[in-house]
Formats: structure tokens, C-alpha cells, sequence
């Protein structure tokens, strides 16, 4: 094999399509980045066995072929190269030649063969949505994925398509993010998608305006984003079912940074060691806030207009945090039923987004 590329080419291309790389591995090829050239271009994957990145770009194609080269040592050589024109040979011993300006290296690489295959997705379903919705959707809702393996299917969300309306859910025991919008497909399909290539994605998306394209298979799905392929596998079980209450015995709009700025006011007196509830006691004219540990006491107040019910509640103020600061809108109505359910926050208008996040039991004061 080869060839001659463009750095800046290679660099972005190779350090993006890494993320996909396992950091160890019991098949050593999969510590690598296939390289291939074949009709005047570059294919570029990574691939750990559950997710997979795949891109193309440019290259003077003099001699075709393949190999697997260490992604982390690749990555680094080509990053510090001199010059922006990068050539690339390898031999049959499975040296791959590197020469840029002055510079020149010799690496050891890994015949394509012992590569695994990405999977093959057979198309069940498919949609195309604005790259930039998709980023919204992802980003306000990945967050309330579970990290617990006890429990594979809360690590990933479900996207559920049905009668014109895209919906994103992620619930973690503890919090729950459901995001909505409307798009132009006739497709009905729920699949599970895992965190981790989720954040893949939003990573990929530079360019707000153009389309993400979806392909669903049995078991797999590939993200189209630009000039990039995700390819990763669905997570299986049964989801939670996230209907949401739609009354609620006490309710209120309020400024979403005043709610925001107020609970990181109380949460100074929290750590990863000391936890205590923020404790909110809820009025017809004002949110009192408190939250009392083992180095103090703090004490805040939010002017509001309830309707319905008093109600004394108390919340992780990480949980809490994380519904309001991803809310994005600048108020947000406030929906609670009683101090032991949970509370559920929406947007004034409309339904685009709710979060919902579980009390904490209070101790007597």
C-alpha cells in the first residue's frame, strides 16, 4: 500500500474514528485503526465491538491496499508531523512507512485480516432528522442514563418513532429526561441507544444545518453524520414505561436560572462525602430553600406564584441541577404532587421536554 494525504486530513479523521478504539484488548488488531485505500481514497475505522466509526477522505492513491496500525502512536505521530503533505507506504513485513518534510517514521503494523468485521445493518426502519434537533434531543436527555451495568438497558435512551413524533427517553432510578419533536417519517420503531454513542455523535456534529441519517437494523443502528458512520449495537430488555401524570396538586412558572442559581447556592455545603437533601418548602407566595450538614446551615428565598397545595419537599441538588440546566428555556413550570412523588418540570408552553426527578425522604427538622 501507498499513498499521500493531507495531515489536517488524516489527524481529524483518525483521532475522531480512535474514540472507537479499545484502550485494551484481547484481540490486539482491535487496539488499531484499519486503514484502507482503494480508488482514490481513504477508509478510516475504529471499532471496540459495540461501536464502530468509519470515514473517508481524500488521498493520492498510488498503491492500493490495507493494514492496522497502533490508533494511540499513529494518532500521536501524525498529529506532530512538520509539513501537511504526509506519505504513507507499508511493505509485505508489515512496516508502514511514514514520511513528512524531514521527518520519518518506521511502525510495526497488523495484517487487515485479523481486523473483525463491522457489522452489516440490514435496514428495518430508517429517518433522516436535522442534525441539529438531534443534537438537542441527545444532549438534553443523555444525561439521565445510568451508569449501573446491573441494569444494561437504563445505560443507553429509547428512541421511539410513532405517528410523526420523535421521542427520546432516558431514566436512571433516580431522574428521568423525555424529549420531544415532530418530524416528517411514517416509521413506527423503539430501539435503545447506548450513552456512550450518543456522545460519539454529539461530538461529530459540526454543522447545525445539515441532516443526520438514521439506519436501523435487528440489532444494530448506524448514525449518518456528514462524512462519519456510528455504527452501534441496540441495547435489549424492556424500558421503563415513562408515561407522566399530566395534573399536578401544586404548580408554579418560574425563572429557570433564579431556581438554578438558588439550589447551587445550597448545594455549597455538599460534597461527594456529605450529602443532605436541598429542602424546599413550597407556598402560595414564595420557595423556601434550605440545606443543613454537618458544616452548616443555608437558608434562601424565591418570590412565586403557587397554585394548589403546600408542599415540603427535598432533592439531590445534582438531579435538580442537571433538569433545569438543561432545560434551556428561560422559565419552566413546576409540577409536584405531594412530597413523596416526583417532580416534574416542563416548559411554560408546550411539551418538548420533561424532566422528572425523585425526592429524597426528609428527616424531621
Amino acid at each position: 500500500m501507498r499513498f499521500r494525504c493531507m495531515r489536517t486530513d488524516m489527524s481529524n479523521a483518525v483521532s475522531n474514528v480512535s474514540r472507537a478504539v479499545s484502550a485494551k484488548a484481547t484481540i490486539p488488531a482491535l487496539e488499531g485503526v484499519l486503514i484502507k485505500a482503494y480508488n482514490g481514497n481513504l477508509e478510516i475505522s475504529g471499532y471496540d465491538l459495540e461501536i464502530g466509526i468509519v470515514t473517508q477522505i481524500e488521498a493520492t492513491v498510488i498503491e492500493e491496499g490495507e493494514i492496522v496500525v497502533s490508533a494511540r502512536l499513529f494518532n500521536d505521530i501524525i498529529r506532530k508531523l512538520p509539513e501537511e503533505i504526509v506519505n504513507i507506504e507499508t511493505d509485505e513485513r508489515l512496516i508502514t512507512y511514514i514520511n513528512s518534510g524531514a521527518a520519518d517514521y518506521q511502525i510495526v503494523g497488523i495484517n487487515s485480516t485479523e481486523y473483525p468485521d463491522l457489522p452489516n445493518v440490514d435496514e428495518i426502519n430508517g429517518m433522516t432528522v436535522n442534525a441539529e434537533i438531534l443534537k438537542n434531543m441527545i444532549r438534553q436527555t443523555v444525561f439521565a442514563t445510568s451508569d449501573n451495568m446491573a441494569k444494561p438497558i437504563y445505560t443507553g435512551s429509547l428512541f421511539e418513532i410513532k405517528g410523526g413524533i420523535f421521542r427520546v427517553v432516558a431514566v436512571d432510578g433516580f431522574r428521568m429526561a423525555i424529549r420531544m419533536e415532530n418530524v416528517d417519517s411514517d416509521i413506527e420503531a423503539k430501539f435503545v441507544v447506548p450513552a456512550k454513542t450518543q456522545n460519539e455523535i454529539l461530538k461529530l456534529i459540526t454543522d447545525p444545518k445539515k441532516d443526520v441519517t438514521l439506519t436501523v437494523g435487528q440489532r444494530h443502528i448506524v448514525f449518518k453524520v456528514e462524512n462519519y458512520s456510528i455504527i452501534s449495537r441496540l441495547l435489549e430488555g424492556n424500558f421503563l414505561d415513562y408515561k407522566m401524570p399530566e395534573s399536578a396538586s401544586t404548580e408554579f412558572v418560574i425563572n429557570t436560572r433564579i431556581l438554578a442559581s438558588s439550589v447551587e447556592r445550597m448545594a455549597l455545603l455538599t460534597n461527594e462525602k456529605i450529602q443532605s437533601p436541598v429542602r424546599c418548602s413550597i407556598t402560595a407566595d414564595e420557595i423556601k430553600l434550605s440545606c443543613s450538614t454537618t458544616v452548616g446551615r443555608a437558608n434562601d428565598m424565591i418570590p412565586a406564584s403557587v397554585v394548589g397545595n403546600d408542599v415540603e419537599i427535598g432533592f439531590n441538588n445534582r438531579y435538580l441541577l442537571d433538569a433545569l440546566k438543561n432545560a434551556e428555556t428561560d422559565e419552566v413550570r413546576v409540577m409536584l404532587n405531594g412530597s413523596l412523588q416526583p417532580m416534574i418540570i416542563r416548559p411554560v408552553t408546550g411539551d418538548s421536554f420533561t424532566f422528572l426527578v425523585v425526592p429524597m425522604r426528609l428527616a424531621a427538622e
